[in-house]
């Protein structure tokens, strides 16, 4: 069974840290046609809980996640979470000399 890993973005609001392809800033007035479109196709999820939007997480799956926290926080938390599942211990080459004596 492989795991899926979560990613906590504010207010209660969490999402699978591999489904996610983008972390924007809504100041934009593409990423403001991204989120308008996304609401008038039902594909937008609001994670806001009644608050600002400061970020726009897209989705592999076409949908868009609206959340209260700045894109350099959820950021942080993605790098967090990946460093978790793929991080694996570094062999120097010192290391692998002295097995081969």
């Amino acid at each position: 069974m492989r795991s899926i890993e979560l990613v906590h973005v504010g207010y209660g609001g969490i999402i699978a840290a591999n489904r996610v392809l983008a972390v924007l800033s809504p100041d934009s007035a593409p990423v403001k046609r991204i989120i308008r479109n996304a609401k008038e196709n039902g594909m937008a999820i609001d994670m806001t809980y009644g608050r600002r939007t400061k970020a726009v997480i897209v989705l592999d799956s076409g949908h868009i996640a609206l959340a209260a926290l700045q894109p350099e926080t959820i950021a942080g938390r993605l790098q967090g979470s990946q460093e978790k599942v793929f991080r694996a211990p570094l062999q120097s080459q010192d290391d692998e000399s002295l097995g081969e004596e």
